[in-house]
């Protein structure tokens, strides 16, 4: 057993059953999250008929006292609530974060001993076993590299294997047990390269591989990393969904990497925090009802405060990119203190105009053209469609996507010529952007592939294809089985605006969920038939791909397809490639 494993299996700390309420796992927070921008550990608790006061009270007092008795007199405790439950939280040391949820753990021990009117386990021998991890997991060669990376501005990156300070082409990585004192680090040679934060309901992806694309126009080594690869320059490092802190520090501690663009994600987010809080760009693309129930997050204003967390991630003079066409992050703008960059399809849109008025940067769509505004005057821009992926306009998502990535790049300091060409070389192909508005051609027919998934995403691919003429249209439709009923059927009715005469349900087997098979195509189907289609045009599919080679069977000149493709899509794109 390695030190972190007889860590994490040091103690076992059990509590009372409180009446109505359902504790999760707690879970370690090593960067800034939604609830604060300390480490620590939090607990996510739920509830429907628990005296919501109480229990804030009862672990306001207890987490205090196990803090306070570690010795933590400096650490904090918070209780933030939502609906249905609460966040339940505590900082700690960034070398004591095993021990942190001990800590957590023992203090919701005595809190729901009191809740729940039993009695505890005895105190002292608790925060004696406590205090024997702390022994056993306490860095101080950590902790004094951490206050002299601070010290210095510069970003120390930190995790249970290894610490870097720097970033990529200046950045030095140590194993966590083999650290430098502080005065035999090499400081002068190390420092943060520039660095953005990439987050939204929709779009993130696709914005955050346009910025590479200007990235490497402008001559950088790009560090990436997106819901499906982490990747320097042209290197592929591994595929997945590296959108969290994990693949963030694996691009930012290679060394070729001159420049980043991290996409981050709602769950990166809300289990562990941010990677770094040394970014000097973060933007939100969008905010839109998606993975709602998780970790505390219940509306789409909970949502909202989670997505803007990226704002924490900032270094001091930082600059945020936001989207002045989406309500929900026009809301949640209001009090921001960091600078914002805004851009808005309307040039017209009261956040452009006054922005403008102020002096302030800002990107918007005027006349067929994207213009940025860099704080005097209208400094250049760049006909829609000389962009590719906007499909001279009609994606208008894309195009959204394309002033974020603009105004990204050019607050990184990026140059014109650069912003230009990356926008203007980038396409919907399956190797610049996989499973976004893809398009192929079989048989005299157009066939659009997508990842779209939740209703507002598929609105945008739905809206995008709705001018394109055809003959016939034929939809293929899939879900995961991890959303309500309602979400599915939301997504359903979208996805009917493309206006199909055929429909194809299918079965993403690896993404049941918890569901029974053919439970979830029942229930696109039934939306279908309850909205008027009639039940002889859907055809039923046992994956994905079966249901692409009922699309190429079918396909006639002049038709088109799109296909909502979640599972399966590299076997899908070698049939649409070969077909």
């Amino acid at each position: 057993m390695d030190r972190i494993e007889r860590l994490e299996a040091a103690l076992t700390i059990k509590w009372a059953q409180v009446d109505s309420v359902h504790v999760d796992a707690v879970r370690r927070l090593t960067g800034p999250g939604l609830i604060w921008d300390r480490p620590g550990a939090v607990m996510d608790l739920f509830f429907e008929v628990a005296d919501r006061d109480a229990v804030a009270v009862a672990w306001a007092e207890h987490a205090r006292r196990v803090l306070d008795a570690l010795g933590w007199q400096d650490e904090a405790v918070i209780c933030r609530n939502f609906q249905g439950g609460a966040n339940l939280a505590i900082s700690a040391p960034m070398d004591q974060l095993y021990s942190a949820t001990f800590a957590a753990k023992a203090a919701w021990h005595h809190a729901a001993a009191e809740l729940s009117k039993t009695n505890p386990l005895p105190f002292e021998r608790m925060i004696q076993q406590i205090k024997d991890v702390l022994a056993q997991e306490e860095n101080p060669a950590l902790i004094a590299l951490f206050h002299e990376a601070q010290s210095r501005g510069v970003d120390i990156l930190c995790d249970d294997d290894e610490v870097s300070i720097g970033h990529g082409t200046a950045s030095q990585t140590w194993p966590e047990a083999e650290l430098p004192a502080p005065d035999a680090v090499n400081w002068p040679a190390l420092y943060d390269v520039p660095l953005a934060l990439i987050t939204g309901t929709n779009g993130k992806t696709t914005t955050t591989r346009l910025c590479a694309a200007i990235g490497r126009a402008a001559g950088k080594t790009v560090g990436l990393t997106t819901t499906d690869v982490v990747q320097v320059g042209e290197d592929v490092l591994d595929r997945g969904d590296y959108s969290g802190p994990g693949g963030a520090r694996m691009v930012l501690r290679d060394e070729r990497v001159q420049i980043a663009f991290l996409e981050v994600a709602r769950g990166g987010i809300l289990r562990r925090g941010l990677a770094t809080r040394h970014a000097q760009v973060a933007a939100v693309t969008n905010i839109a009802r998606d993975h709602l129930g998780e970790y505390g997050v219940m509306t789409l204003a909970d949502l909202a405060q989670a997505k803007f967390t990226v704002a924490r991630g900032l270094k001091p003079g930082g600059i945020l990119v936001l989207n002045a066409d989406d309500a929900a992050v026009v809301h949640a703008a209001d009090g921001i203190a960091q600078t914002i960059a805004w851009f808005s399809l309307d040039p017209a849109a009261p956040q452009i105009t006054q922005a403008r008025a102020l002096g302030q940067p800002c990107a918007y769509a005027n006349e067929g053209a994207l213009t940025f505004f860099d704080g005097t005057a209208e400094a250049w821009s760049i006909p829609v469609a000389d962009i590719p992926i906007t499909l001279s306009g009609a994606a208008r998502h894309n195009v959204q996507s394309a002033l974020a990535a603009g105004a990204i790049c050019l607050a990184l300091g990026l140059p014109q010529a650069a912003v230009r060409e990356g926008l203007s070389q980038f396409v919907s192909s399956p190797s610049d952007n996989p499973g976004r508005f893809n398009e192929f051609r079989h048989n005299g027919a157009r066939i659009f592939i997508d990842f779209a998934h939740n209703p507002h995403s598929i609105a945008a691919v739905c809206d995008a294809l709705a001018e394109i003429p055809s003959r016939r249209r034929l939809l293929m439709l899939s879900q995961p089985g991890d959303r309500s009923d309602q979400d599915i059927a939301d997504a359903a009715r979208t996805a009917l605006r493309f206006r199909p005469d055929t429909i194809i349900v299918a079965e993403i087997a690896d993404y049941l969920r918890g569901r029974a098979l053919s439970e979830t195509p029942d229930l696109i189907a039934a939306t279908a038939i309850a909205t008027g289609i009639d039940p002889n045009d859907i055809v039923y599919a046992n994956t994905p791909s079966d249901g692409v080679l009922v699309a190429l069977e079918q396909m006639q000149p002049g038709d088109l397809a799109l296909l909502l493709v979640l599972s399966d899509r590299d076997r899908v794109f070698d049939m649409l490639a070969s077909s």
